[in-house]
């Protein structure tokens, strides 16, 4: 019997029994569909936040600061303003960090691989509103200028004018009566900052664009003008002996620098006091977060493969109990144990490729309607974000794991078929 004639009788052989053949598969397809899901969870994921990391200019900066900053945000979009629960003056005491002196920027500054240190203007703007539509609090991103956001409509921020320009988060679009992303852009809303003596001003800036909410789109982008106007009004009334100070600075090393020289820069950083992080450490938090949840599920798909394969052991089991007078006919006839060991082994591959390939296939179906869905819901605002993403590769790989364990698991009934007597085998009943 060639290769042909084996798989073509193993594919018969695995039909007889349709009821222990489909119950086989079923358990094989439970753990392929549950490992094709999550790994296409992984893959989506993964490059999206690939994709947001891409996302920055500058791969040469640290950010510094005394302590890890509180992490805020709100997830129903912005909250609506309450003066009365305004805070009087600039207000920094609402970060858990300490502000930076000059001093620390030196210190910061004489650390070996360290080329430049700017402290990062921070500015407190209390409210925005446009057109008398209400008033809601405005959060700032306040390493805005180290990103080329993803825009939903109008232009990015220019640096370099004199005219304060913002960039909305489509949060805010609704927010402040704007009909859509596009009707927002060119028009001038007004935001309240606070002076140090408690009076409230309003600064006029124009709507340079409204970016889609992402991982680093955690407030809007200021451009450096408005930057200068927000800091200038809210520092109205200091005295001259008040010290001015920010909780953040922006430390730029060679970009040539390899992971190791940033390491040490860091290190170095860490014994003065100072905590640094680049881009690709915030973002990597988020990804070792994901990567250990898709690991969870994993195991648990694993789990059920390797329950699949007892089935696929106990189902060529069984065959191999009822098929003895067939084996030993076949080996009377002069077929080897080579081959009937290939034949029942290709029973069970047979068995895991059908349930990994159903598995697979309905995975595909499924995710593909479960990604449009979460696009048009409550996803809609994270632009190019795939919850599940299917690759070739990723699910190929699939189909030969779990072909791979079927394998595995139809090992020990293949040799006890190869290893029967052709005498005792014809006189079984």
């Amino acid at each position: 019997m060639n290769t042909a004639g084996i798989v073509t009788t193993a594919v018969g052989n695995s039909l007889r029994s349709k009821i222990r053949t489909t119950l086989t598969v079923l358990a094989i397809f439970i753990g392929a569909f549950t490992l094709t899901v999550t790994s296409a969870i992984g893959t989506g994921v993964s490059e999206y936040i690939d994709s947001q990391i891409g996302a920055f200019g500058a791969k040469d900066v640290l950010s510094v600061t005394k302590s890890s900053e509180e992490a805020a945000g709100a997830d129903d979009g912005p909250a609506e303003y309450d003066p009365d629960a305004a805070v009087v003056g600039p207000d920094f005491t609402q970060f858990e960090t300490e502000a930076l002196t000059e001093a620390d920027l030196d210190t910061i500054r004489a650390v070996d691989g360290i080329v430049d240190v700017s402290a990062v203007q921070q500015v407190n703007p209390r409210y925005v509103e446009f057109d008398g539509n209400g008033k809601y609090v405005l959060d700032v991103n306040a390493t805005a200028n180290l990103t080329t956001p993803d825009l939903a409509a109008g232009e990015q921020l220019d640096n370099t004018g004199e005219e304060p320009q913002i960039l909305l988060v489509t949060p805010y679009v609704d927010a402040l009566g704007f009909a859509d992303e596009e009707a927002a852009v060119g028009r001038t809303i007004q935001i309240g900052v606070v002076d140090h003596v408690g009076e409230m001003h309003e600064v006029n800036a124009t709507v340079a664009g409204v970016q889609n909410e992402s991982l680093l789109a955690s407030g809007a982008a200021l451009n450096q003008a408005l930057l200068d106007e927000l800091y200038a009004t809210q520092n109205i009334g200091q005295p001259e002996t008040a010290s001015e100070g920010s909780i953040l600075a922006t430390a730029r090393f060679s970009p040539d620098s390899t992971e190791k020289q940033i390491d040490d820069i860091q290190a170095a950083l860490e014994r003065e006091g100072f905590t640094a992080a680049t881009v690709a450490d915030q973002i990597g938090i988020i990804q070792t977060v994901v990567d250990g949840i898709i690991a969870v599920l994993n195991a648990f798909a694993v789990i059920a493969l390797i329950a699949a394969g007892f089935g696929i052991v106990n189902t060529l089991l069984m065959s191999v109990q009822e098929r003895t007078r067939e084996i030993g006919l076949m080996k009377a006839m002069g077929m080897g144990g080579g081959r009937i060991y290939a034949l029942f082994s290709a029973e069970a591959v047979f068995l895991g490729f059908l349930g990994s390939l159903l598995g697979a296939a309905a995975a595909i179906g499924v995710g593909t309607a479960a990604n449009g869905m979460l696009s048009a819901s409550f996803l809609a605002d994270l632009e190019g974000l795939q919850v599940l993403r299917f690759e070739v590769l990723p699910v190929a790989s699939i189909l030969a794991i779990v072909m791979g364990i079927a394998f595995l698991a139809g090992t020990l009934p293949a040799r006890r078929a190869a290893r029967q007597n052709p005498i005792d085998a014809l006189r079984y009943e």
